[in-house]
């Protein structure tokens, strides 16, 4: 049984998107970065739900993926969306 979502893998596009290959580890953006990049690659309404749960910061790429991960794993989404690194 496949339990992926037709939108697995688009919060590590997110990610990726925010953050360019070869960009330092040291590189931030902020919670509004990571909205509007989320609106612009019109990323679905649980996936919505998932960047608006993150808390207003600035975040690292490392930083940026532990929450994204711990949303997904507190609402049981892993499986179905993908975790991002």
């Amino acid at each position: 049984m496949d339990v992926r979502s037709e939108d697995y893998g688009e919060l590590q596009r997110l990610v990726d998107s925010l953050f360019a290959p070869g960009v330092s580890s040291a590189a931030t953006v902020s919670r509004l970065d990571v909205e509007l990049r989320a609106e612009i690659l019109d990323l679905s309404g649980d996936l919505m739900e998932v960047v608006g749960a993150l808390p207003p910061r600035s975040y690292t790429r490392q930083r940026l993926c532990d929450q994204i991960n711990s949303c997904l794993v507190a609402r049981g989404w892993g499986t179905a969306y993908g975790t991002v690194e």
